[in-house]
């Protein structure tokens, strides 16, 4: 799976929360300053070469659907985060967040409990 870019990054989250969805559909949910149209289409465009998403042409335009879930980008991409910054370990990324104050201890309560749920 290829990375993604920022700009792609930002449709494909339009695309996973709309999907089956058009350009017009995707561009609406962008905050302003919105970018122009044949931007977004182009952007749109490099998802479909990635493999990202899938076109359907309806008329003279194209639906364009995930082919990948958000769900398996996140655990992908997550997982190189983990170990490119954080030696592989999961507790160093969370070490690190609590120590920067970006985690709180009740956040870190809910998550054990939310781990412990699971078992």
């Amino acid at each position: 799976m290829e990375k993604l870019t920022i700009q792609e990054e930002e449709a494909m989250i339009v695309i996973w929360q709309i999907y089956p969805c058009y350009i017009k559909d995707i561009l609406a949910k962008y905050p302003d300053p919105k970018p122009p149209y044949t931007t977004l289409a182009s952007i749109v465009k490099n998802l479909e070469r990635k493999k990202y998403v899938k076109p359907r042409r309806t008329g003279n335009t194209y639906e364009y659907t995930p082919l990948i879930p958000e769900s398996e980008y996140k655990r992908t991409f997550m997982s190189g985060v983990v170990r490119d910054y954080f030696e592989n370990s999961y507790k160093e990324m969370v070490s690190f967040f609590a120590k920067d104050q970006k985690i709180s201890t009740d956040d870190l309560k809910e998550i054990i409990d939310m781990i412990e749920k699971k078992k």
